[in-house]
């Protein structure tokens, strides 16, 4: 699959797009100053093969672009990926369009949603050769499985800028959560070291391990629930024994022993001639009701007495109220009539009183009505006196009774405990006998072979792990990966000594490392990962080698990934901000340039129009070969998104 043209269309429906246009098979170079757009390039790219979101920061492109279209070539067909600038945070409409050499880039108003990112990325991966297979994980590996399409090719086929100058990775979105692990999953089946015949392999053994423990899982049931059973066995032995019902119990069983002992216990019959002995029929319960009329004949008793003493209390105060008014009346019996002066003044003050006082008479008659109450209220006394006595008496009698029949009831239940401990002989052997039938009858209609099919089963599964187990390591996906990946080196090992790297020249092999997913070199004495080399120009040129490499094996081997490889500002190290920092480059500094843009041509030119490179950077050599390559010049005013896009805006 190579490029043909990305086109942007503007949001406001006008028909012509911005319109970039690719050479298939060849050296793409789009060369600018910065803020141009330049690295925007190949966001939009991987947003038309199928990403769901695009990774463009807010500005004049997201504001002006209504739809992205990229136009695709793969054999002799022509496809048209094209995607809606997204509503939200992403979107997975699309619009795919299939035909020959003669598909072009539609008009604006033609661009419409006509599937969505799961049908594209399944149409390019079904026209780029990619098996219909899903990769299942290894038994007990903690991630999901996943169906291998263009999704994971297109990681071995971009480079953005924070990725080529990166020494801790190698390839796109590596860094991402998850993707180093589907990377390492995958790029055994791209170098053609795996196929579906090794993953449904892989699935198969995956699908029997887990049945395998699920039925681990019921054998170890089944012997839990036996050693279970036979605890519950051992305890109602026990019980057993302690009826009288079989003899000692041993401590260390067989589940036939106690199979053994408990049926001679089922059949256990009690003796005829110790029949039932039952207490005094109804003593308890007349002893109970009699207990409950005394006390509340207690309680009738304690409220009169309590009425009795309220009553006492009452006269009490009254009598002596009576005694205190009497005492002060009685003084007034010494003054005669004649004594008494006019009522209406006061005897002291000789002042007129509004009430005129009472005479003589009248408090003399006062004093003898209080006299007569007096002597009523006393002689009511020795009569309460006798009814308190009398209430005693009956408290004290009903007390005695209460304690003789608590005595009484007391010597019952002791009387009736022992009759019920003889009682209960046989019905705790009725009760024994009956948990030992019910056990019985529940072991008996379990299976008794359960646990050995489950056994034989599992032996049957182990067998066909054990095959398939084989089968697998026979494939040796491992090796298979290590040995294309020690062809794809050779080729590593040259253009890393030709760009003069660092310890490329001491190093007996420049190679990708499948358990680090980084390159790595190999000395006589010690292995030199990527993050232990110095310097972005070491970096970005070992991440070249590696990309050129592997592109050109899977070019080779026609291998199903689209066969080109976009590098965004891969002379960074050089050109750190602008262009004008090119007049403070040395001799040398322009020569490790010039050497990465001439292994870029040199490969491409040794893959015939095999392969595809695009290049997005700020250097512009003047060599004729290069200025050949240049597709695009964003200089003076000109940039990925036109000026009057811009001022309409």
């Amino acid at each position: 699959m190579h490029l043909l043209a990305l086109a942007l269309y503007h949001r406001d429906g006008r028909q012509a797009p911005r319109t970039i246009t690719f050479k298939p098979g060849a050296l793409n170079i789009l060369t600018g100053e910065s803020e141009t757009g330049k690295s925007a390039v190949l966001d939009i790219i991987e947003y038309c093969l199928g990403r769901q979101h695009i990774s463009l920061p807010e500005g004049v492109i997201t504001q002006t672009v209504g739809w992205y279209a990229l136009l695709v070539q793969i054999g002799s067909t022509r496809l048209l990926l094209g995607r809606p600038r997204p509503a939200g945070a992403s979107t997975n409409k699309a619009m795919l369009l299939i035909g020959d050499h003669t598909l072009e880039l539609p008009a604006g108003d033609r661009m419409r949603a006509n599937a969505d990112t799961d049908a594209l990325r399944a149409e390019l991966s079904a026209r780029l050769g990619i098996d219909d297979f899903r990769f299942e994980p290894p038994a007990g590996a903690e991630r999901y499985a996943f169906n291998v399409s263009i999704a994971q090719a297109v990681y071995m086929c971009l480079q953005k800028q924070t990725e080529i100058a990166n020494q801790q990775l190698l390839f796109h979105r590596q860094s991402e959560p998850g993707m180093a692990q589907m990377m390492k999953d995958t790029l055994p089946y791209f170098l053609g070291a795996a196929g579906p015949e090794q993953a449904a392999r892989q699935r198969q053994l995956a699908e029997a391990t887990r049945a395998l423990r699920r039925v681990q899982r019921q054998i170890d049931e089944s012997q839990r629930d036996n050693e279970s059973t036979n605890a519950a066995l051992h305890g109602l032995a026990r019980l057993a024994q302690e009826a009288g019902m079989v003899q000692a119990v041993p401590d260390r069983a067989s589940a036939a022993e106690l199979n053994v002992l408990l049926r001679e216990a089922a059949d256990t019959v009690a003796d005829p001639s110790a029949p039932p002995v039952f207490g005094e029929d109804g003593m308890q319960e007349r002893l109970a009701a009699e207990r409950q009329a005394l006390r509340e004949q207690l309680h009738d008793l304690n409220e009169a007495g309590a009425l009795l003493d309220s009553w006492q209390q009452e006269s009490q105060a009254f009598t002596g109220e009576l005694h205190t008014q009497l005492g002060r009346l009685t003084s007034l019996q010494l003054l005669s009539a004649e004594d008494a002066g006019a009522p209406e003044v006061c005897p002291l003050c000789n002042q007129a009183l509004e009430e005129p006082d009472p005479d003589i008479e009248q408090l003399n008659d006062l004093t003898r009505r209080l006299q007569h109450e007096l002597t009523d209220a006393e002689a009511l006394q020795p009569s309460r006196t006798r009814h308190r006595q009398e209430l005693n008496e009956q408290i004290a009698d009903v007390r005695r009774r209460l304690q003789a029949n608590a005595s009484a009831l007391q010597a019952l239940q002791a009387s009736n405990r022992r009759l019920q401990e003889i009682n209960d002989q046989h019905a705790r052997q009725a009760h024994v006998q009956g948990r030992i039938l019910q056990e019985l009858q529940r072991t008996t209609s379990q299976s008794a072979d359960e646990s050995g099919s489950l056994r034989r089963q599992a032996a049957r599964m182990q067998e066909r792990i054990a095959e398939l187990q084989e089968l697998v390591d026979a494939d040796d996906v491992r090796a298979e990966t290590e040995s294309r990946l020690s062809r794809i080196a050779l080729d590593m090992t040259d253009w890393a000594r030709e760009l003069d790297l660092e310890h490329a020249d001491e190093a007996e092999e420049v190679r990708i490392s499948l358990s680090l997913l980084n390159v790595v070199l190999r000395t006589e004495t010690s292995r030199i990962p990527l993050t232990r080399i110095g310097s972005a120009k070491n970096w970005i040129g070992y991440h070249l080698v590696a990309h050129l490499a592997l592109h050109t094996y899977l070019l080779k081997h026609q291998r199903p990934v689209p066969h080109f490889i976009m590098f965004d500002q891969p002379t960074q190290a050089f050109f750190p901000e602008e262009v004008h920092d090119v007049g403070a480059l040395t001799d040398a500094d322009w020569e490790a340039v010039r050497s990465y843009f001439t292994l870029m041509r040199d490969v491409v030119n040794r893959n015939g129009q095999g392969l595809q490179i695009i290049v997005c950077d700020h250097v512009n050599l003047r060599d004729d070969w290069f200025r050949d390559a240049v597709i695009e010049n964003w200089r003076q005013g000109k940039a990925l998104i036109p000026t009057d896009w811009i001022t309409e805006a």
